[in-house]
């Protein structure tokens, strides 16, 4: 059949998947967020269950949905905490591929899991259960879901770096790091789940009640999966590497004592140095995604600049006296120059900025909910982001023009290729050291900078 254009031949679609009689699908409604899938809820014979499908007109990769549903299948004979899956459909029925699983009870706002008191007991918990969890995930045999793609993360990642219009001369240290320290491939692929973090479970005052969004399923390295919940991105401005929640030793821990393979903490570095630059070229992406047209949106604009943090935090993993160094240092002061602003007269450009984004963060936001107040925060947010680049821009300028020159490049271009053709990496060990040290001490001064304007509460959190 086509696409159901409406709700009621939505939930007549969905009562032929479930082979029930249209009267029993009831109260069918889309849930917000999920920027890949629909997410719908309803109740069918006593029951509440969610609908997830690809949105009619943008398929997701061929088979992908079937994958999931074999996968959780899998999981819940496993004994696995996961959503029951009831049916799945490869768009026959249903106008785009999709699957229809029971309604788990739990929390899956990060904000709220690491805040609240409701999850105050859950939270010591949770990363002992990511661990446990993940250790029977990797002990499902991959033939109980036939089909699956073996990928290397790092080769799929840089070459959707390569077609984007930008350019990180420390998304290209870290990757010329990567490519030379690659861990030795283990034993055997294992269903990875690909994007376990907070925001992808649901946490109850337990703890752990369930594992979602399984779209970037794939074959791989264990050790993938415990590097990703460890991404600082996924820690929420938490102290605690695994999730906000707990320590690295915490979760690898939990993992070999549930029956995981042994973790080589060299090959868990290596990893998650990769996820940190993965995540980094995803928020290019998502930029990408808005300056081409493909999905204008203030939030996917607002996400590019989240590239600095990225940039931040592997100069943290890669060169960490460096990032001690820059965090303390000076800031970079611009040459003395006409207030060029003041031109036009009062408010300058600052002032109309700052005049905006109080209305944004105030009377907007205190009249709306859901999605307009939550993009009205965002853009509140980028005009932040513009007040520091108005103030800030000319003196970072210079000094990244200074820097440049002095590791012999004209461009940020330039830079970027020469790391990638090896030119930082020849010569005798003392001078490989020195104009090593020389290009971190620069990357790490970048990074510092563009973060003073993207977002100073990064640099400045433990």
């Amino acid at each position: 059949m086509g696409s159901p254009e409406d709700v009621g031949a939505l939930s007549a679609a969905v009562a032929r998947l479930l082979g029930l009689p249209a009267a029993e699908v009831e109260g069918l409604t889309r849930l917000s967020g999920g920027a890949s899938r629909e997410t719908w809820s309803f109740r069918a014979g006593g029951r509440e269950l969610i609908l997830r499908r690809d949105p009619p007109g943008r398929p997701g990769p061929a088979g992908g949905m079937a994958h999931e549903a074999a996968a959780m299948r899998a999981c819940t004979r496993a004994g696995l905490p996961v959503p029951e899956v009831l049916a799945d459909d490869d768009g026959t029925v249903l106008g785009s591929a999709g699957l229809v699983m029971t309604r788990v009870e739990g929390e899956a706002l990060a904000r709220r899991i690491l805040r609240d008191d409701a999850y105050a007991s859950a939270r010591p918990r949770l990363a002992d259960q990511l661990g446990t969890f993940l250790a029977g995930l990797h002990a499902v045999d991959p033939g109980e879901v036939p089909g699956l793609d073996t990928t290397d993360p790092l080769a799929q990642y840089w070459a959707a770096y390569e077609s984007i219009d930008d350019v990180s001369p420390t998304f290209e240290a870290a990757r010329r790091w990567l490519e030379t320290h690659r861990p030795d491939p283990p034993e055997r692929a294992v269903i990875v789940h690909g994007d376990l973090r907070l925001g992808n479970v649901l946490v109850g005052p337990d703890g752990l009640t369930a594992v979602l969004d399984w779209e970037l399923l794939h074959l791989g390295d264990p050790v993938e999966d415990l590097a990703w919940v460890c991404v600082r991105a996924w820690r929420f401005g938490s102290p605690l590497p695994v999730a906000g929640v707990g320590t690295v030793e915490q979760l690898l821990g939990a993992y070999e004592a549930a029956g995981g393979s042994a973790v080589d903490r060299d090959a868990f570095r290596w990893w998650l140095v990769q996820k940190t630059l993965q995540w980094g070229i995803g928020c290019m992406g998502q930029a990408a995604a808005h300056l081409l047209g493909m999905a204008r949106s203030v939030e996917l604009a607002a996400v590019g600049r989240r590239v600095a943090e990225q940039e931040w935090d592997l100069v943290e993993l890669l060169a960490p006296d460096a990032a001690e160094e820059a965090a303390v240092a000076p800031p970079p002061r611009a040459a003395a120059k006409a207030d060029g602003h003041r031109a036009y007269g009062r408010p300058t450009a600052p002032e109309l900025v700052e005049a905006v984004r109080e209305f944004l963060s105030g009377t907007v936001m205190d009249a709306t909910e859901g999605r307009v107040c939550f993009h009205a925060r965002v853009a509140a947010n980028v005009l932040g982001i513009v007040e520091r680049e108005l103030a800030l821009g000319p003196a970072h300028a210079e000094a990244n023009a200074r820097g440049l020159a002095a590791l012999g490049v004209a461009s940020t271009a330039e830079l970027g290729a020469a790391i990638r053709a090896g030119r930082f990496d020849g010569g005798e060990a003392d001078d490989r050291y020195r104009r090593d040290a020389e290009l971190w001490a620069f990357l790490a001064a970048t990074a510092r900078d563009r973060l003073t304007v993207a977002n100073p509460k990064h640099l400045a959190a433990p």
